[in-house]
């Protein structure tokens, strides 16, 4: 039976996802609190939180789920000489703080973000604990575009994107996607599919498959040099 539970501020394990409602797909919670340990025992059981700054926190677990397989993501020819043509610099965990401020700008025709300031202070706190990461596209020294996302053992659970320039989230993505086949991550959770994720070669698996996957993904031990701060060379032979 489909049921909604609601959270208070003591640290508790979270229902699980299976008890998500249709409708609104997958809301599975109501309440509780960021603290890191809450968020990481979501993000480790298929849960992650969304909710509007006028909102309590919502905790959801959608079905279908949208994922992608690194090395199928989708980087056209175009794009590629696109890319190879820009003399823009592509970094890890440089400017975190910096992405997520610009993955919370809002989008056009939309006149609010759920990246609130609570979020940002959440997701900051676990950047330095090691958990949340990012990637930055940089022309010169300006910060144009970039991603954010949380790993969890061999999954990279992707948050959200920005750019301030033609084709620099997409960059972000394609330095991702080579990023994580090196160090021989399986999987990348985009939570809800969207028209722009399916362009990007995105897929839709059932939440069962999903919470299955991860099972077997989330303890996989992963390079500890994995997130140091580093330049990435893209490699768009």
């Amino acid at each position: 039976m489909k049921s909604l539970s609601f959270l208070n501020h003591e640290f508790e394990a979270f229902p699980s996802p299976e008890l998500a409602l249709t409708d609104p797909n997958g809301l599975l919670a109501i309440g509780g609190d960021l603290r890191p340990e809450r968020l990481l025992s979501a993000y480790y059981n298929g849960i992650f939180p969304w909710f509007n700054s006028d909102d309590p926190i919502l905790w959801w677990s959608p079905d279908p789920r949208a994922v992608f397989i690194p090395g199928e993501i989708h980087i056209s020819t175009s794009l590629r000489k696109y890319l190879k043509k820009q003399p823009w610099r592509i970094t890890i965990n440089h400017a975190f703080t910096d992405v997520m401020a610009g993955c919370a700008q809002p989008r056009e025709k939309q006149s609010g973000t759920w990246i609130t300031q609570e979020i940002q202070i959440a997701y900051r706190e676990l950047h330095h604990t090691g958990h949340a990461h990012s990637i930055e596209v940089w022309e010169g020294e300006r910060l144009i575009g970039g991603l954010y996302g949380l790993a969890i053992g061999q999954v990279f659970c992707g948050e959200s994107m920005f750019h301030r320039k033609t084709n620099a989230s997409k960059a972000a993505v394609a330095a991702l996607q080579q990023h994580l086949l090196k160090m021989g991550f399986k999987l990348i959770d985009a939570q809800v599919m969207n028209p722009h994720l399916e362009s990007l070669g995105a897929k839709a698996i059932k939440r069962i498959d999903f919470i299955t996957l991860l099972s077997e993904l989330r303890n996989n031990p992963v390079d500890p040099t994995t997130w140091t701060t580093k330049e990435v060379i893209l490699e768009l032979e």
